[in-house]
């Protein structure tokens, strides 16, 4: 038996390291080509890049690990009951889940692997990710500039562009200069430029070519006044200075982003959620005092007191009760309950949905460290099986049949979340969907496999309706 879990474990792990390596080379070519136009040629150091790829890597574990496992669990009990050496084992009395067994204990120490990674290895791994990109951004000011959106990265100023070159220069250029003039702005326009630096790097100059500048002046007072000079220049050449001091090379604290929930391990999840549950509750028991003290109705004689459940016909019963002299007075007061409900109202809102939606994603978060680890047992129990039905080793049928199945698993997962981080789902039921419908599928799959089930022989099915066509002939 050892020399037979020796030979199984040295079929699983050799495919799984080399597809492993294919699919993480594959996610982090993604990253790139989606980076490529802000990274390449942009003056950045060659290892500034490799250590964004770097940590940008640990998050495509989640996404290679377990298509790993599952594509390594196909080719391997293909390979085997392709090459008639399933058979084998199971004619010497080994039982498909004896067979298992060894890889089960590998995918064990996978699992309890890939805990541990992704509740200590990966926060950090997104924290110095999204520390790295705060400085890249903020070092090099044109990795900012996005067609057709304004930047605000340079204090008192709003840069905009309708389009730009590899080398730097920009087109239809329109710069809003709110720093100086008592906050009216001086708007620049031109059809050409290109950002340099000063030698010292202190400040950034932006050539401009064929352009107009449009300004108006305050008056005495500091106050716009539109009937006020409003001039106008036209230049060829223009180059303004801007500060870069906001840009100084220092790195930025990877503390400073700590507080992101995917930065977070466990317990400082757990901490964020009793923090936010916190606030959320002193949101409630204010909204509740504030209204309790408004729904009260004044009453010259016995002061304020709190307004009962009505019958059908409240505004009858409540006109009746109110003095003929009094009514003014009581509308007037309803009046300024209702201007001050609806005051509170607008900021108590936005507030309850914000912190709503916040303790709704650190629970996804908190099980998404958990649903790591189990797709792993869940995605080896679909492939094994499969791969001892379907019989075929190799890079073939086995990649076809993984992918098919993975999509299936990440389309039910990125559904489930998505609806979940919506409200309209359970969270934890969200992040567990697809094992709660998969799960089934692998019990049927492992059950078929052990009693050598058919279920891809194509030839099986034909014979099968041959015999359904002689029926009918008959």
């Amino acid at each position: 038996m050892k020399k037979l879990h020796l030979l199984l474990i040295k079929a699983f792990v050799r495919p799984f390291i080399a597809t492993f390596f294919v699919m993480m080379f594959i996610l982090l070519m993604f990253f790139l080509f989606k980076w490529i136009d802000d990274l390449i040629g942009k003056g950045f150091e060659w290892y500034t890049i490799l250590e964004l790829m770097y940590y940008a890597s640990a998050a495509n574990v989640s996404m290679a690990l377990p298509l790993s496992v599952l594509l390594s669990s196909i080719m391997t009990f293909g390979s085997l009951g392709e090459n008639y050496e399933l058979v084998a084992i199971k004619s010497a009395g080994i039982s498909l889940q004896k067979a298992m067994r060894p890889l089960f204990v590998v995918i064990l120490i996978l699992t309890v692997s890939s805990f541990f990674f992704a509740n200590y290895m990966l926060p950090k791994a997104n924290l110095k990710f999204g520390s790295l990109l705060y400085d890249i951004r903020n070092k090099k000011l044109s990795f900012l500039i996005k067609p057709g959106v304004f930047n605000n990265a340079i204090p008192g100023y709003a840069i905009r562009v309708d389009s730009k070159e590899d080398d730097g220069t920009l087109h239809n250029i329109m710069i809003y200069d709110h720093k100086e003039n008592n906050g009216i702005p001086k708007v620049i326009l031109a059809k050409e430029g290109k950002m340099e630096k000063t030698a010292d790097g202190k400040f950034l100059v932006l050539s401009l070519k064929n352009g107009v500048q449009y300004e108006e002046q305050a008056s005495s007072n500091g106050m716009y006044n539109p009937r006020q000079v409003f001039s106008r220049r036209r230049f060829k050449e223009t180059a303004p200075r801007f500060d870069m001091s906001s840009f100084d090379g220092n790195t930025t604290d990877p503390n400073a982003f700590g507080n992101s929930t995917p930065m977070l391990n466990l317990k400082g999840i757990v901490r964020k959620r009793d923090s936010l549950t916190k606030q959320l509750d002193t949101i409630h028991m204010r909204t509740i005092e504030n209204l309790t003290s408004n729904f009260k109705q004044f009453n010259v004689t016995k002061g304020y007191t709190k307004i009962k459940a009505a019958p059908a016909k409240i505004d009858d019963v409540v006109l009746k009760s109110i003095p003929n002299g009094s009514r003014k007075q009581a509308l007037d007061n309803a009046t300024n309950v209702v201007a001050n409900i609806m005051q509170h109202v607008p900021n108590w809102a936005p507030r309850q949905t914000d912190l709503t939606g916040e303790i709704i994603f650190t629970t996804v978060e908190y099980q998404r460290k958990f649903t790591l680890a189990a797709s792993c047992i869940l995605l080896f129990f679909i492939g094994a099986p499969l791969g001892a039905i379907i019989r075929k080793g190799g890079m073939g049928l086995p990649v076809v049949v993984a992918i098919s199945f993975f999509l299936v698993y990440h389309i039910i997962t990125t559904v489930a979340e998505k609806s979940a981080r919506e409200g309209n789902l359970n969270p934890i039921v969200g992040m567990w969907m697809a094992m709660i419908v998969l799960s089934p599928l692998a019990a049927f799959l492992t059950y078929k496999a052990t009693v050598d089930s058919a279920l891809f022989d194509v030839n099986y099915y034909k014979q099968m309706l041959l015999k359904v066509f002689k029926k009918k002939e008959k």
